[in-house]
């Protein structure tokens, strides 16, 4: 059976969209990168699923990428057995080739548009279109001032951590778990394990669990792991292993989940609205090593910041719906026959790298 593991590169943040699209594939490695073009409705979904099926099907490992603002559909597939890929490469995420046809190539969906019957809609295709980012936009917005107040409550929690006793930790697991593998520094990859979507929070542990038999779960609900998995992360590269660095979408330069797969081996975060549901190989309680004062107000501020973050998700929420409304429009001027048939020639294609 393929393994199958799940990602994301795109995340909602205060900041807006975050986007790891560039960092999808390594170009110099890649042998061919397939990247789509077409609007809402077109399709992108419908081939990318397909092509993943077909590389299931022939027993090689894929890599779902799932899209931010609608968990259900994808935003790209990796194929690292044969250093190929699949991605969206619209808006927001635009993508051009670099290396045209020699690595990275267009495929044009919209050529599958029925053109005259699509501009018989063109005000209600507007409307839908404005609306859907005008959500997007009310939701970053919440999601900045809850940002901003959880700021403040994780600035007053961290003064009195013990760093020397969670450092005397780290220095226990480093010296039992990483030991050195040669062969030069180890390549890092950059992945979101998940975020805020239109459904709340959404995790894929189960692709920590496929790659990493051990994990570590680091109980912090104060942002305490950073540094630590940090300093993990370097051992690691150092010592000459390749890594899977999940950065929070709040703040790309704070690690919050670190797989180490050919270990076997995952540092994992875990908070409420964030937990790790199987049982862990080893727990290390970060919240149990800072003494919490002000207990009223950071009380305050947790609500606070949950209720701008269910604001974020009911503009997600009127988001995923009015972008749902602008594909409802096109999908009956999409020839989807021809688009599953250009899916198939692309599969064979792939597939017949595998030999």
């Amino acid at each position: 059976m393929a393994q199958v593991i799940n990602f994301f590169v795109g995340a909602n943040s205060g900041e807006g969209f975050c986007n790891l699209f560039p960092e999808m594939v390594d170009l110099e490695n890649t042998y061919d990168l397939l990247i789509l073009k077409g609007g809402a409705g077109v399709g992108k979904n419908t081939f990318m699923r397909q092509i993943g099926r077909s590389m299931e099907e022939a027993g090689t490992p894929v890599e779902y990428l799932w899209c931010s603002g609608d968990p259900d559909s994808l935003d790209g597939v990796v194929l690292p057995a044969i250093r190929c890929a699949v991605v969206d490469g619209t808006s927001p995420h635009v993508l051009e080739p670099e290396y045209p046809a020699a690595v990275d190539r267009y495929v044009n969906l919209g050529q599958f548009y029925d053109i005259a019957a699509a501009k018989a809609s063109m005000a209600e295709v507007k409307a839908r279109t404005h609306a859907y980012k005008a959500a997007y936009v009310r939701a970053y917005h919440a999601l900045k001032a809850a940002r901003q107040v959880e700021l403040d409550a994780v600035a007053s929690v961290r003064e009195a951590f013990d760093k020397e006793r969670a450092e005397r930790r780290l220095e226990g697991i480093i010296a039992r778990e990483l030991r050195h593998r040669g062969g030069g520094t180890g390549k890092t990859t950059r992945r979101f394990l998940g975020g805020i979507t239109h459904k709340g929070y959404l995790w894929r542990f189960d692709s920590v669990d496929a790659l990493c038999p051990r994990v570590y779960e680091l109980q912090d609900s104060w942002e305490l792991a950073g540094e630590l998995l940090a300093r993990l992360h370097a051992e690691a590269a150092e010592k000459g292993w390749d890594t899977i660095v999940c950065p929070a979408p709040e703040d790309m330069s704070r690690i919050e989940h670190l797989l180490i797969p050919g270990l076997g081996l995952a540092f994992i975060t875990s908070r409420p609205g964030m937990e790790y549901e199987q049982k862990p190989y080893r727990r290390i309680r970060l919240d149990a090593m800072t003494e919490i004062s002000g207990k009223g107000r950071l009380h305050f501020q947790t609500r606070m910041a949950s209720l701008l973050r269910e604001e974020a998700v009911a503009a997600l929420k009127e988001a995923k719906a009015n972008h749902d409304g602008l594909e409802a429009i096109y999908n009956p001027y999409v020839d989807f026959d021809g688009v599953r048939t250009y899916a198939a020639l692309e599969a064979g294609r792939l597939l017949s790298y595998l030999r």
